[in-house]
This record gives structure tokens, sequence and C-alpha cells, in this order.
């Protein structure tokens, strides 16, 4: 018994699945409902194909980087220092890398050197997380080839305003 095909969202990863057979109302959702978020905002096209990666020490920074982003249809990975970064970057090639500086046995400016050095990598665009607002710090971010710099506690705004700053460019 053959069905019409319809287009499905798997919220889980967040991305469109083809399903043969939707028996209920429910079970087919309106390209509206895909394109947009719960909060009602338009999902970019390009945020939609974006991988990013968060490493940072603290589990709330990751958390609510990770909700943020993933709100807007990003796939988003974790890292709690610069050693797991580092492997996960090779293992899942991010479009857009978060570093905080201050992180125990491998800092952001270190992680964000090897990033930079790596020829694989050199062109991923790495934003450097911190609570340090200072111009030297700003200064030797630009040194180790980070691309912006994000002042922690950031908005929504302006996390999302980030990803879109590299999208573009």
């Amino acid at each position: 018994m053959g069905g019409q095909i319809w287009p499905h969202y798997r919220a889980e990863c967040r991305e469109r699945i083809r399903c043969e057979r939707c028996t209920t109302r429910e079970d087919i959702m309106s390209q509206e409902q895909l394109n947009s978020n719960a909060d009602g905002t338009e999902v970019t096209t390009s945020a939609k194909k974006m991988r990013i990666l968060v490493v940072d020490d603290s589990a709330t920074i990751r958390r609510s980087a990770e909700t943020m982003l993933s709100n807007e249809g990003c796939e988003v990975i974790t890292a709690e220092n610069g050693f797991e970064a580092l492997s996960k970057i090779t293992r899942h090639h991010p479009n857009l890398i978060f570093v905080d500086i201050m992180m125990p046995r491998l800092d952001g400016y270190q992680t964000c050197a090897i990033i930079k050095n790596n020829a694989e990598f050199r062109d991923t665009p790495v934003v450097m997380l911190t609570s340090k607002d200072g111009l030297f710090d700003m200064a030797r971010g630009r040194v180790v080839g980070s691309d912006q710099y994000l002042t922690k506690p950031f908005t929504r705004e302006e996390l999302i305003g980030a990803v879109k700053q590299h999208t573009t460019s």
C-alpha cells in the first residue's frame, strides 16, 4: 500500500528526512514550521548547514551556547578543553569554532594557534570567548590567529551575530 511522500522533520538532529507514508495530520508539517524556530524567527539556510564547535571548561557556557545555536538550526559539538577540541575538530570538521581563553591544560590561545597552524583547518574561523575584555588580550588573540573576540557573558544576538558574520564571509 503506497502512500504519498511528505517532508518530515526529525527534531533530535534538526534535519529534514523523507518518510514513505504519513498517516496522521500531526505527521505532516508545513514548510513554515520547517523553516522557523520555536520563537517564530526565521532560520536561515546558511545557519542550518553550520557545524559549530564550542570549547569552554564551563558546562554552563557550553550548554547556553549549544542551546542558542541549536535553536538557530546549527549542529553543535562541544568540548571541555583544548585537547578534546583538537580531537573533535579533526573528527567533525566544524565550520566555526568558539574557544574560551582561560582553560586548564591547553588554553584558548594555544588551541587557536594549533588550529591556525594546521593547513587543513587554518581557514576555519575561530572566535575567542572570554571574560577578559582588555586590549592586550584582544591583541594576543589576533596574534595567534583568532578571527573575532566575544566577551562573556554574551547575548543570543551577539552569538548569532558572530555566526552570521562568518557564514557570509
